[in-house]
């Protein structure tokens, strides 16, 4: 498929710059993959299309505030660093985006604080993905993840809204996240709320998780016509045994699987056996899911409304079809829908 074929005119109007007041309460598009029938829900009825033994499999990361504003060395131009992954806890590398990049060169030491109290040196500037910082800091490591998350911003994306506020801290985290190393939330999960969990105890369905640390890989503008050229970034990721028994179990017993957002579906699509069953894995995933696809695990997806030409937007095509899921994001157009991280959902069955 082409990349073209995922565009379409989004109005800036449509894109959600607040989350709804209740987490669950967002609308919910319900897309029969088979018929290509189309329901509108809430998102707290998504549990109606589900039943004893079921299982969700939703992705546990934890979103931690990478963007930073500082000042370069003798010029102090304002400089913005972006965190993508720690590489070396020891000696305090961070794998950086830096903008503007064209200013910066390796021994440049750019310094971060009304006080300056913070300071990194740039000692690689030739990775695929920007820079490599070291931070110059001589406390416990404790003391300098202190430091340096407390400097940081909320990473919320630039074309949801230009300014961040205190409450996106909250909002833009899972009721669940736990393992920190995400630079974006999985949007999915965000409309999860402890009331929807105690619904689906009473229905008996289960809850399974996965660990993928989103990278800023997602929002990477695709830059080839073929989408078989395209290469996505490298992301962690950890299905533990635990959750790989409860999804192969529902399996056999010929319940449904429902992968929480894209992440999650790449997740357990990375590691399959030839029986279609997951494995444990920790380790590394760069797959990139897009039409024509044959899943193995997740019998049905949800995701929120994605931006056109996004990687999650072909990803979730391949699984409900690409006449379907274009004439779906037409529908949410024209019947108001919200699109992006803060907006509603699309369930596809």
């Amino acid at each position: 498929m082409k990349l073209s074929q995922f565009q379409f005119n989004l109005p800036k109007d449509k894109i959600a710059q607040e989350p709804p007041r209740w987490r669950d309460e967002c609308k919910l598009m319900v897309l029969h993959k088979d018929t290509g029938e189309i329901e509108h829900k809430l998102f707290k009825n998504i549990i109606d299309y589900f039943g004893k033994g079921d299982t969700f499999v939703l992705n546990d990361t934890k979103v931690f505030p990478a963007r930073l504003y500082g000042n370069k060395e003798k010029t102090k131009a304002d400089i913005e660093v972006f965190l993508l992954r720690e590489l070396n806890r020891e000696q305090r590398l961070w794998d950086v985006i830096v903008d503007p990049a064209r200013k910066i060169r390796i021994g440049n030491k750019l310094y971060f604080g009304e006080d300056e109290s913070l300071v990194a040196e740039v000692i690689d500037n030739t990775t695929s993905r920007g820079r490599t910082l070291r931070f110059l800091y001589d406390g416990p490591y404790d003391d300098f993840k202190h430091a340096l998350f407390s400097l940081g911003e909320t990473p919320l994306p630039r074309f949801v809204r230009e300014k961040v506020e205190p409450e996106d801290a909250e909002n833009y985290q899972t009721i669940f996240a736990k393992n920190e190393g995400a630079v974006a939330a999985p949007a999915a999960g965000l409309h999860f709320s402890r009331e929807l969990f105690n619904r689906m105890i009473l229905k008996d369905i289960n809850k399974a998780f996965i660990t993928l640390h989103m990278g800023i890989g997602h929002f990477r503008s695709v830059d080839v016509e073929d989408l078989s050229k395209h290469k996505m970034d490298s992301e962690r990721v950890i299905i533990p045994e635990e959750t790989a028994d409860i999804i192969n179990r529902t399996k056999r017993a010929k319940g449904k699987v429902l992968a929480v957002g894209v992440t999650v579906m790449r997740a357990l699509e990375t590691y399959v056996t030839s029986y279609d069953e997951v494995n444990p894995y920790d380790g590394w995933t760069n797959k990139f899911i897009f039409p024509p696809y044959r899943f193995a695990i997740p019998t049905s997806i949800v995701s929120n409304f994605h931006i056109p030409g996004s990687t999650m937007l072909m990803s979730v095509a391949a699984f409900g079809g690409y006449e379907n899921v274009m004439k779906a994001y037409g529908t949410a157009l024209k019947e108001d829908y919200r699109f992006g991280p803060y907006g509603d959902a699309l369930l596809i069955v």
